[in-house]
């Protein structure tokens, strides 16, 4: 359960911005008064080009054969009133996967509205049939990331016990998750303690999830202190913790501070992985310390963390952020050597470099080595390359546009 310790901090400080004091309270009003304001009326079925022949036939339909009249449904926009005329009919049974068929059209059709409809239906009937967990999961992932109704998935997760069925963690995390990618961080507090209520039990994911929008919204000494609220919790800060907190301080340019919390993340016993290195790389890269961010790769390797392109990558436009163009190349040399592949950009970036210094013969390696890794150097790039030719400066002995074209 979470701490009143925690809950006092974050009432008393920053986060009195998250709050919405009747939130809570009106929920389930809210999702009661948009419900009932619906109806399962509807146009006739039977004017409808996709409706299907099967539903007019006196046979009794099992449940198998109705889900598959929904699977087999052409124009989703018809799903509402197929269910409908279904409903009528005395072979009727309502069960999950009728349910989900029907949804899944409805979404289809982005008709949320008539989604609201359908749980109405299931709710009235919820002694003829259990609902599952994974049914309104799937239903909040619906409203949250297809329909971006956010309120909608909150109040569809605070409605679960009206339907029998208590939400787990998993559930919740994805709504707390939700709520906080949206930046609804007027509502993100009052989310956190409503699964009190909701018997959830908060694991680290739980926590994870608040220190990231916490971080987003610049209050780091409410995020610390979610950090210490890992023990009274029952629950241990991981690799992802400590990365979410580093990435957030490196962005307010903290970078330090991010240094300061490798070393008590290591102090913990948790070995900080290449997604840790690259937050710290990247750090170091927009505070223009490439150096040091070359000299944290070595020590990423000692550690035994292996990097990958997007490390190598962080430090490459580094150097091309610095203007080290020839170093930039050098470094490329290295990645291609050890089979990472630079970005389009990191081509076309050293390219401009090199040509500005007017080494050719560098420009010559590049371009090739950009051409078999299957890019294909731009007009704007070809300008740059021939005025550098031609600018008295550079010698153009060496570059052979055919020899860059057969490789």
């Amino acid at each position: 359960m979470i701490s009143r310790s925690l809950t006092a901090h974050i009432t008393k400080t920053h986060l009195s911005a998250f709050q919405s004091p009747s939130l809570y309270q009106n929920l389930l009003l809210q999702s009661t008064t948009s419900i009932h304001s619906h109806s399962l009326s509807s146009p006739s079925p039977s004017q409808d080009s996709d409706y299907p022949q099967t539903l007019n036939q006196k046979d009794w339909l099992s449940p198998n054969e109705v889900v598959k009249i929904f699977q087999t449904l052409k124009n989703p926009n018809s799903a509402l009133s197929v269910f409908t005329q279904i409903s009528n009919r005395k072979d009727y049974k309502p069960n999950e996967a009728l349910y989900s068929a029907v949804i899944t059209k409805l979404a289809l059709a982005k008709n949320f509205d008539a989604i609201d409809v359908v749980l109405a239906r299931i709710k009235s009937e919820k002694g003829l049939c259990r609902i599952s967990e994974t049914f309104f999961y799937n239903v909040i992932k619906i409203y949250g990331n297809v329909a971006g109704r956010v309120d909608r998935a909150i109040e569809t997760l605070f409605d679960m016990p009206n339907y029998g069925w208590w939400p787990t963690v998993k559930t919740f995390n994805f709504v707390l998750n939700l709520v906080v990618n949206s930046k609804r961080f007027d509502v993100v507090h009052e989310v956190y303690l409503g699964g009190c209520k909701l018997g959830i039990e908060i694991d680290a994911c739980c926590l994870n999830i608040m220190i990231k929008g916490l971080c987003w919204r610049g209050d780091f000494d409410a995020a610390f202190k979610v950090l210490d609220e890992f023990p009274k919790q029952k629950c241990k800060p991981n690799v992802r913790t400590y990365s979410i907190l580093m990435h957030g301080l490196c962005d307010h340019g903290k970078v330090e501070e991010a240094f300061g919390l490798l070393e008590r993340m290591e102090r913990a016993n948790i070995e900080p992985d290449t997604i840790t290195f690259n937050i710290l790389i990247s750090g170091l890269r927009k505070q223009g310390r490439v150096d040091e961010g070359i000299e944290f790769l070595h020590k990423m390797r000692l550690k035994g963390c292996g990097p990958n392109q997007a490390t190598y990558q962080e430090v490459l436009y580094g150097l091309i952020d610095a203007n080290k163009s020839v170093e930039a190349k050098d470094f490329m040399s290295r990645m291609i050597s050890e089979g990472v592949s630079p970005s389009f950009d990191s081509f076309k970036s050293i390219i401009k470099g090199l040509c500005k210094k007017n080494l050719m013969e560098d420009v010559d390696w590049v371009l090739k080595q950009m051409v078999r890794h299957g890019f294909v150097p731009r007009r704007g790039m070809w300008k740059q390359i021939i005025r550098c030719l031609f600018s008295g400066h550079g010698s153009y002995a060496c570059f052979s546009i055919a020899e860059i074209l057969e490789n």
